[in-house]
C-alpha cells in the first residue's frame, strides 16, 4: 500500500512535520539515509568526537574554489539535532521585518512574528524547553509560558551573570532543551557538540518523532537514501525514488515533505531536473540552491589566571544587548550565548596548543559563543558539479561579527578577566544552514510560500531550514520545529482532510 505522505529527513523539520501530520491517521512514511545512533564508549569521548571525527560522515563536499572538504552533516536518525546545544531560541520579531546590518540588509519575511507565534508556543511544548520570560529586553511577545524553568546557573556562571550585569549587560535565561538529570545519568559531559544516545536533548527523535512513532499509521524506514523527485505535466510531484539495501525503489505518495536540510534539501531538487524542468524540480524562479547562509561564528574564552571554572553543564545563559543595536544608536551587532564547557581534549582539538596547556586554558576560561546574522546573497550558493554537491559560501556582514567580538572582549575584560581570546569558527561546519529554498509571496523570487508549499509543486512542501529568507542571529531549530508545525496544520486542512 502507498503512502499518503511521504517525509524525507527525520531531522528537526521532517520529524515535526510528521508529529504534527500524525493525528490526521493518513498512512505517513519517513524515510532516513541514516540509521539511530545507539549508545557507544565514544559517546562521551571528546578526542572521538572533536578530534578524529568520529560520528562526522564519509563524504566530501566542494568549496567555492572546487577544493574538497569534508562536512559537519549528520546522517542520523533526528539528523543534526542529535549534536546540537539545544538552544531553542525563537527569532525576535524583528527579524522578520526588513532591517539594515553593517554590511548590507535583510529583506521582510511574507509574514511577520504573530502569525508564527501560536506554532512557536507549540514547538516550545513539544520539544519541552526550559527557559524564563521577563529577563530579556528582545524576547518578543509570548502567548504561554515555557514548559519548565530554565536550567539553573552553576556558581561560576552566576558569578558571571553578576559580573555580566555589572559591566551594564542584561544576562538572560537561554532557552534550552535538555533534561539534565537524564542528560548526567549516561555521564558528566557538557551537551554542545555530543551525541544524544540517551534520550537527555529534547532532540527530534526524543521529541518530535517519538510523538509521530506514538501513532501507528507513522512509520520510520531507516538506511533509506531518496536519489530523486519525478514530477508530472500538472506540475505535482509524481514519484519519490529512494535506494535501500542496495536496492531502487519507488514511491508514490499524495504529499511530499522534504526535509533533509538546506544543502542536501536544494542538491535533491537540482539533482531532480527533467526535460521540462532543466535546472531542476521547484526552481521555476531559479532561487533553489541560492541565498545559503551560516551564522557568523567565534569562540571567546574568558580566562583569568587565579581563578578555576568548575562547571560542567555553562551553557545557560545569553546575551541580547546587541541584538537590535551597537548599543550606541548603531546596526545590529548579533546574539551571545555561552558555549558548551570547554575542556582540554576539546580545545587541543581545535587549535595548536599542546595538550598541557590546553587543558590549563580550559581549566580557566568561561567560553562564549559570538553570533551574527549571515545575510542572503543568490550568489551564495549550492550547486552540483559533476553529481557532487559544491558550496560556494559567501560570507558576508563580517565586519559586524568583528565589532561583536571586539565589543564582547571589552565587556568581559571590563567584568574582571584580563584574558580574552577568540578564534573564528571555521566553514566545514554547516551547523545553522539555512536559505536554499526561500520562503515568499511571490513565485518569480522564491520557492515556497508561507505554509512552506512550493510554488511550483502543489504537493510538495519543505520544512527544513532551506525555507527561511534570513538567518537572523539566533540558532534556528527552534523557528524550522514553528514553520513545520505550521505547515503540517495547513496540510492536514487543505489536503488530508477529504
Amino acid at each position: 500500500m502507498q503512502p499518503d505522505v511521504v517525509i524525507i529527513g527525520s531531522g528537526m523539520g521532517g520529524a515535526t512535520l510528521a508529529a504534527a501530520l500524525a493525528p490526521s491517521g493518513r498512512r505517513i512514511l519517513i524515510l532516513e539515509r541514516g540509521e539511530r545512533l545507539r549508545p557507544s564508549p565514544r559517546d562521551r569521548d571528546a578526542g572521538a568526537i572533536f578530534g578524529t571525527g568520529h560520528f562526522r560522515p564519509d563524504e566530501s563536499w566542494l568549496d567555492g574554489q572546487d577544493r574538497p572538504f569534508n562536512p559537519g552533516n549528520f546522517y542520523y536518525v533526528g539528523g543534526n539535532s542529535k549534536f546540537y546545544g539545544a538552544a531553542l531560541i525563537r527569532y525576535r520579531a524583528e527579524d522578520f521585518e526588513a532591517r539594515g546590518h553593517p554590511g548590507g540588509s535583510t529583506p521582510g519575511w511574507p509574514l511577520v512574528y504573530g502569525d508564527l507565534e501560536p506554532d512557536y508556543q507549540a514547538a516550545e511544548e513539544m520539544y519541552r524547553v526550559r527557559g524564563a520570560l521577563g529577563q530579556d529586553p528582545t524576547e518578543p511577545p509570548h502567548s504561554g509560558t515555557y514548559p519548565h524553568g530554565p536550567v539553573p546557573d552553576e556558581p561560576e556562571i552566576a558569578d558571571l551573570r553578576a559580573r555580566l550585569q555589572r559591566v551594564g549587560l542584561t544576562p538572560a535565561s537561554l532557552p534550552l532543551g535538555v533534561d539534565l538529570d537524564t542528560w548526567r545519568g549516561a555521564g558528566d559531559t557538557t551537551w554542545d557538540g555530543y551525541p544524544d544516545t540517551c534520550g537527555g536533548k529534547m532532540d527530534a527523535e526524543s521529541c518530535g518523532l517519538a510523538q509521530a512513532l506514538a501513532h501507528p499509521n507513522v512509520e520510520l524506514r531507516t538506511g533509506c537514501r531518496v536519489t530523486r523527485l519525478e514530477a508530472g505535466a500538472g506540475g505535482r510531484i509524481t514519484a519519490v525514488q529512494y535506494e535501500a539495501d542496495g536496492k531502487a525503489e519507488t514511491l508514490r505518495p499524495r504529499i511530499v515533505g522534504l526535509a533533509c536540510g538546506a544543502v542536501q534539501s536544494a542538491a535533491l531538487l537540482l539533482a531532480s531536473a527533467d526535460e521540462a524542468r532543466p535546472t531542476g524540480l521547484a526552481n521555476r524562479s531559479d532561487q533553489v540552491g541560492r541565498n545559503f547562509m551560516n551564522h557568523n561564528c567565534s569562540a571567546v574564552l574568558a580566562l583569568h589566571p587565579l581563578r578555576r571554572n568548575r562547571a560542567i553543564y555553562q551553557k545557560t545563559l545569553m546575551v541580547n544587548d546587541y541584538y537590535n543595536g551597537d548599543g550606541a544608536g548603531g546596526l545590529p551587532l548579533g546574539n551571545i550565548q555561552l558555549l558548551g564547557k570547554i575542556t582540554g581534549p576539546i580545545l587541543a582539538a581545535n587549535s595548536k596548543l599542546p595538550g598541557w596547556l590546553a587543558q590549563a586554558v580550559a581549566a580557566r576560561s568561561v567560553d562564549l559563543y559570538a553570533m551574527s546574522e549571515d545575510l542572503p546573497n543568490p550568489d551564495s550558493r549550492v550547486t552540483l558539479k559533476d553529481g557532487q554537491i559544491r558550496l560556494d559560501w559567501q560570507r558576508s556582514n563580517w565586519e559586524a561579527h568583528l565589532q561583536l567580538v571586539a565589543t564582547l572582549k571589552a565587556k568581559l575584560r571590563a567584568a574582571g578577566f584580563p584574558i580574552v581570546l577568540s578564534q573564528p569558527f571555521d566553514r566545514r561546519t554547516p551547523s545553522h544552514q539555512c536559505g536554499t529554498a526561500r520562503m515568499g509571496a511571490d513565485p518569480a523570487t522564491s520557492v515556497v510560500d508561507v505554509f512552506c508549499r512550493s510554488h511550483d509543486h502543489k504537493n510538495l512542501f519543505i520544512t527544513d531550514a532551506s525555507v527561511l529568507p534570513t538567518s537572523a542571529a539566533v540558532n534556528p531549530a527552534l523557528t524550522i520545529a514553528a514553520l513545520a508545525l505550521r505547515a503540517g496544520r495547513h496540510i492536514t486542512e487543505t489536503e488530508l482532510a477529504a
